[in-house]
């Protein structure tokens, strides 16, 4: 006897391995939830903290290369060091287990700052002769360590393995080589995972640029140098940045109403 396969067996055994490997990626994603001792954010974050720290020191040397190595100005990287531990001695985040250096970067064509995860913060040489006191280069690196002191990287690992598993099941149920038009639905599925993890992105940047304000403050800086870095980097976007829907970062524009609330509500800074 021969038996005849059910047309819907093919698509039914699509929608199984697709509920699987979503049920696998939620349970992942949801069981690692810690609470910041920082913060006091309970989060879902995909690395402990000697795996941050670890991961930061490996990364570093390599992303110091990439930017052109350290820059020789020594006497401007003493002022990056001093500034940076001051903030870290004087702020909630000396009390984590973090162990933050600052390091100058050689390029000075590039304005950029930014931090591994673990503690390891760069600030490179086109940004760094942008500022135009002490006070805005203690809002750059406040707001680095704001995503050192945040695990903003442990928080997007997490979040990139639930939306890949997610997005993956999408695909899986959504496409059918049989049907051409499927493969738009799956392209669709793959575009919606990479916008949801850009706004992650965006609320990352909003919550540093907080806790930056807060640390500035707290180690004697004005927080308000940290809109005229705001400035700054709107002026070097030339106005040439993509729409924020868009971007990982929001726009310059739209982070400096959100600094001036947070200056205006300094009791609300983690320990106060």
């Amino acid at each position: 006897m021969v038996r005849r396969r059910m047309p819907g067996g093919r698509f039914s055994g699509r929608i199984i391995i697709a509920l699987v490997l979503a049920a696998i990626s939620l349970f992942t994603y949801f069981s690692s939830r810690e609470q910041n001792p920082i913060t006091g954010e309970v989060q879902n974050v995909g690395l402990t903290v000697e795996q941050e720290i670890v991961m930061g020191l490996e990364a570093a040397p390599q992303m110091a290369a990439e930017f052109g190595g350290l820059d020789p100005d020594q006497e401007a990287q003493n002022l990056v060091d001093q500034v940076g531990q001051n903030i870290v001695r004087s702020s909630a985040a000396g009390s984590s287990d973090y162990q933050f250096e600052f390091h100058l970067l050689a390029d000075s064509q590039t304005i950029n700052a930014f931090a591994l995860p673990g503690g390891q913060v760069f600030i490179t040489a086109g940004l760094f002769d942008q500022l135009q006191n002490v006070d805005q280069l203690a809002g750059v690196l406040g707001h680095e360590i704001g995503h050192v002191i945040g695990r903003h990287s442990a928080e997007q690992i997490a979040r990139a393995q639930l939306t890949e598993g997610l997005t993956g099941a999408a695909v899986i149920a959504a496409y059918d080589p049989n049907n051409p038009s499927s493969a738009q639905q799956a392209q669709m599925a793959v575009l919606v995972g990479q916008l949801i993890n850009m706004r992650y992105g965006r609320d990352d940047e909003i919550e540093s640029d907080f806790f930056g304000v807060c640390y500035m403050d707290e180690a004697g800086y004005d927080p308000q140098a940290m809109i005229g870095v705001m400035e700054i980097l709107a002026q070097a976007s030339g106005g040439q940045s993509q729409p924020e829907f868009f971007s990982t970062h929001p726009n310059p524009e739209n982070r400096i109403q959100r600094i001036q609330e947070a200056i205006n509500n300094l009791d609300r800074c983690p320990g106060r």
